[in-house]
């Protein structure tokens, strides 16, 4: 029978790890703290998870003293909760949050781990890549290596969707639009019964595409085709593709990072469109819109870029873990 993970030996193990994880939690702030961004806090326990489609939320219950109920989540993400600051005008923000994921489990994932959020006003995408690198270069060491993949984090490379997939692929991923037909012809693969673009899509860049990033230096993928969008705006010089870029290092997405988007009717649209789809595909029942959100947008949320970094990969990195348990004080 395995240990519990707090046993004297279990916890002497991964004690090395952890010591490197909290000198990594000191390092970030005083990142931040030098770049004049406030710390805050936001809450877990909220009326709307967010509308990710691929995302199952931990649902729990708010009892008021007059016994009165209020079904509520663990949040997936704090940045509805953020992007309302920056409505009212906390400017630089970061914040190290706990959040939960229903179904995620694995040598990457835990259901329950740490985000590290940051959004800066006025930042461009070009912008976020370079503090991100920055970041990089001022917690980790010059080379990291983690999973038997090291990395060189002196340089960096920035790869657009599009020029990923006809590199990796060997297709044009704009010029097929959303027809899962013609993007499986140019790519020269068979289409599954009852597979979306975006199934598709995916199916290419997890087994294609993925495995070449961010292996000898960081990779950002950026440019994103329009329906994978999510919370970022249309890129203004080309609206097939939105201001969005993940992050690469040793081989592992470590970050997902957004131009945002601050028209609330877009938004809303987006929202009810994001409904749909996860109705069809999981048929899960809804909770009220974040109607709050929605007009924090609609006030004036200032234009800006954001960023969510998986702090537990990034612990993992840091200490050349091969497991996201290894550095979890009490894995779950």
């Amino acid at each position: 029978m395995p240990q519990p993970a707090w046993h004297p030996e279990a916890l002497a193990a991964r004690l090395p790890f952890l010591r490197r994880r909290a000198l990594l939690t000191h390092a970030v702030r005083a990142f931040f703290e030098a770049r004049g961004y406030l710390e805050v806090e936001t809450p877990c326990a909220v009326p709307v998870p967010g509308e990710e489609v691929h995302l199952s939320a931990w649902r729990t219950e708010r009892i008021d003293p007059d016994g009165a109920r209020h079904a509520r989540f663990l949040h997936t993400s704090p940045e509805f909760a953020m992007k309302k600051l920056l409505a009212g005008g906390a400017g630089r923000i970061f914040q190290l949050a706990r959040v939960w994921r229903n179904g995620e489990a694995g040598p990457l994932h835990a259901p329950e781990f740490t985000m590290l959020e940051w959004y800066r006003p006025g930042a461009t995408l070009a912008d976020l890549i370079d503090e991100t690198h920055a970041l990089l270069r001022a917690v980790l060491p010059p080379v990291v290596t983690c999973r038997g993949v090291t990395t060189d984090l002196s340089a960096r490379e920035a790869v657009t969707v599009a020029d990923a997939f006809a590199r990796h692929v060997g297709a044009d991923v704009l010029a097929a639009g959303d027809d899962a037909a013609s993007l499986a012809r140019a790519a020269g693969v068979a289409l599954r019964a009852g597979e979306t673009w975006e199934d598709l899509f995916f199916r290419l860049m997890l087994g294609r595409v993925e495995p070449h990033l961010g292996r000898d230096r960081p990779t950002f993928l950026t440019h994103w085709p329009a329906a994978q969008a999510a919370l970022a705006r249309r890129d203004p010089a080309d609206p097939r593709v939105a201001e969005r870029f993940e992050l690469f290092v040793c081989g592992i997405e470590l970050a997902n990072a957004f131009v945002e988007l601050t028209d609330a009717a877009e938004q809303r649209a987006r929202f009810v469109a994001d409904r749909a789809r996860r109705h069809a595909i999981t048929g899960t029942p809804d909770w009220p819109l974040d109607e709050d959100f929605l007009a924090a947008l609609a006030h004036g949320m200032p234009a800006a870029a954001g960023i969510a970094l998986g702090f537990d990969r990034l612990a993992m990195i840091a200490a050349g873990a091969d497991r996201i348990a290894d550095v979890l004080w009490l894995p779950s």
